[in-house]
């Protein structure tokens, strides 16, 4: 599991979105600008997230008005992926499988690179 990964709420999740977006470390400044054009926030908000996120060990301020997310995107991902599945899928991923097959949300083309992954998977 990633550290701090499930204490993210969804705010928290947008500044995280800024910084894997941004070459690392990100200035303060330029964390701001964006988040002010996508989400209207004041300063004091979106320091007040990073904040938090530093304390929950998700965000380090390397240096003054400097942040590095510790965790990656990837990571995120993943621990989102697994806790969606065991929260709402009873730890089925089958299950998430068949919703979305079952719903129209995958496109032919997405089952058949999810085939191709699952073959690929088999053989190693």
């Amino acid at each position: 599991m990633c550290t701090g990964a499930d204490k993210i709420q969804d705010a928290e999740l947008e500044v995280m979105k800024v910084l894997w977006s941004l070459p690392q470390p990100a200035p303060l400044s330029e964390i701001r600008r964006t988040l002010s054009a996508q989400c209207g926030w004041e300063d004091s908000t979106v320091k007040t997230l990073l904040r938090r996120l530093c304390e929950k060990g998700a965000v380090t301020l390397e240096r003054r008005g400097m942040y590095r997310a510790v965790i990656t995107q990837a990571q995120y991902g993943r621990w989102s992926a697994r806790h969606l599945v065991d929260k709402v899928f009873n730890g089925s991923a089958k299950k998430l499988v068949a919703s979305l097959l079952s719903d129209g949300q995958l496109s032919q083309a997405e089952i058949a690179e999810l085939s191709a992954l699952f073959h690929q998977e088999e053989s190693t």
